[in-house]
């Protein structure tokens, strides 16, 4: 009986730190969204957390390593909403993809921001391009799969273009547009791109 009180306890313990250490990374990848990195420090992190600098420091280090765990961290979660809509579907995909940047489109656009002057921010938007990039290549697998050479090349940039946060700001924030009326003009952006072409090589 002791030794189940025990394990029922370790347990308990486990599954609060698991939920300490996230809740810390969410508070971070918020913070960061919501204000310039500089004005951000581990103390703010801790008191949105609940948690105290130590805490903090116990269990990333240091504010790089913050920085680190809250990029995979936020990743994760962009996959998950990025990767939900059926590779090919365009309806899907452009849906997700509106309902991605309503939630993190201010967000990226602090990043960018400041990442000619932040070596953390940098970090974070280098990911943030390489990882929409490769949502491209799995959105629209097959018609980059059937275009060749050159034309593939310039089929990728397009979409690549015609998908990132700058264009859902112009059309979102900039001339203001709805949710519903941007996903429709983005939808038709990216349906003129996958049109064919004559004379595409």
């Amino acid at each position: 009986m002791k030794t189940r009180r025990r394990a029922y306890r370790m347990e308990a313990r486990a599954d609060s730190a698991a939920e300490t250490h996230q809740r810390i990374l969410d508070a971070a990848i918020a913070l960061f969204g919501a204000r310039l990195a500089d004005d951000v420090s581990l103390a703010d992190v801790a008191e949105a957390a609940g948690v105290t600098v130590q805490t903090v420091l116990r269990r990333f280090a240091s504010r790089e390593g913050l920085t680190d765990a809250a990029i995979v961290r936020g990743e994760e979660q962009v996959r998950r909403q990025r990767w939900e809509a059926p590779a090919g579907d365009l309806v899907a995909i452009v849906h997700g993809l509106v309902e991605h940047y309503e939630t993190w489109g201010d967000r990226s656009l602090r990043f960018l921001s400041q990442e000619e002057r932040t070596p953390a921010m940098r970090k974070i938007t280098d990911a943030g391009r390489q990882l929409h990039a490769e949502w491209v290549e799995h959105a629209f697998a097959a018609r980059l799969a059937a275009t060749k050479g050159a034309a593939r090349t310039r089929l990728r940039a397009q979409l690549i273009a015609v998908t990132d946060v700058f264009v859902w700001k112009i059309v979102r924030r900039d001339r203001g547009f709805d949710a519903r009326a941007t996903e429709l003009t983005l939808r038709e952006l990216v349906a003129a791109v996958l049109s064919p072409r004559k004379g595409s090589r």
